[in-house]
């Protein structure tokens, strides 16, 4: 009987389908990643991998996993998976795409909003019993509708984003390997040169998959380019960043503030510069966060990894 590893404990609702027909290892801890050497005791044994984005799946691991037939992520990003040796060693990698389009178009506008208007400083003040009088700037923080908005990756996620903003009247330019004509007529989204967007913007958000074109593509040049009213968001993936740039931005006033939901090292640590800031709002990697997304990954990376095994197309194949 083939035989599942599954890197993380996931619910057994969702997975029952895995184990009427295969058998089925997971890593018995949900907020733990599964050590390398660990992964790769479990991989030699196994015919399919369904891994998050905390694991590295590289050539150590397909060299381990001699049997294996496909490695399903739970993510939309796969940089944590070396493509190139999955297809020297005949894997198919798959992703999960779309069910967490919106999901994470919310979390990202969520995410611009707490910014702009400071909110979780605000919510410190009143807990921290500093609110002892009302004063006209106190708090004060900046307009979303009507301001230019930059969107770099206009994906469907960027899409998505460029959708709620036009509840708030927004001025909409986007940047993206290849023209998005359908989005344009029907959003209004205007197509920029990356310099033209990043100068123009109010409010610049990045939605780039992890590339070797992107990796680091935010860094001081373009920092410094931007308004100094500016506010930079991210809900990518944080290799596109340079993170002492943005630090320095932030310090020297190149740019007002910043929303991130991801970093390059993950998890941070308390102590990370960034943190120190309070132009700064901090999430833990929660874009697709809502359970009833998580459960259509799952759902989609279950069903990948069933149909690769047996001889069928998977639904969402990387390549």
């Amino acid at each position: 009987m083939p035989k599942i590893f599954i890197t993380r404990q996931l619910p057994e609702s969702a997975i029952a389908k895995l184990r009427d027909s295969f058998e089925v290892d997971m890593w018995p801890y949900e907020d733990q990643p599964i050590p390398k050497g660990e992964l790769l005791n479990r991989v030699e044994s196994a015919d399919a991998i369904l891994s998050m984005l905390t694991e590295t799946i590289d050539e150590e691991v397909f060299l381990k996993g001699k049997q294996l037939k496909v490695v399903a992520n739970m993510a939309v990003g796969f940089d944590n998976i070396d493509v190139e040796a999955a297809k020297k060693h005949n894997v198919i990698v798959t992703n999960t795409p779309e069910v967490l389009n919106e999901t994470t178009a919310d979390l990202t506008f969520a995410l611009l909003l707490a910014t702009a208007r400071r909110i979780p400083e605000a919510v410190d003040f009143v807990k921290e019993n500093k609110w002892s009088t009302w004063s006209p700037f106190l708090m004060a923080g900046s307009d979303v509708h009507h301001k230019t908005l930059g969107i770099v990756g206009m994906g469907n996620i960027g899409q998505a984003v460029a959708k709620r903003a036009t509840g708030f009247n927004m001025n909409i330019l986007y940047h993206n390997r290849s023209r998005k004509r359908e989005a344009e007529q029907e959003l209004g989204v205007q197509y920029a040169e990356f310099d033209d967007l990043i100068k123009q913007s109010d409010f610049v958000v990045c939605m780039t998959p992890l590339t070797d074109e992107t990796k680091n593509m935010f860094n001081d040049d373009v920092f410094k380019k931007m308004k100094d009213a500016a506010i930079f968001i991210n809900s990518s993936r944080g290799g596109v960043v340079v993170e002492e740039d943005l630090y320095q931005a932030l310090i020297n006033g190149d740019i007002k503030a910043a929303g991130l939901d991801v970093f390059k090292d993950e998890p941070i640590s308390s102590d990370h510069p960034l943190l120190e800031l309070s132009q700064v709002v901090a999430l833990p990697h929660i874009g697709s966060a809502s359970v009833d997304t998580r459960m259509k990954m799952i759902e989609l990376a279950v069903d990948n990894i069933s149909r690769v095994l047996n001889g069928e197309e998977p639904v969402t194949p990387v390549y």
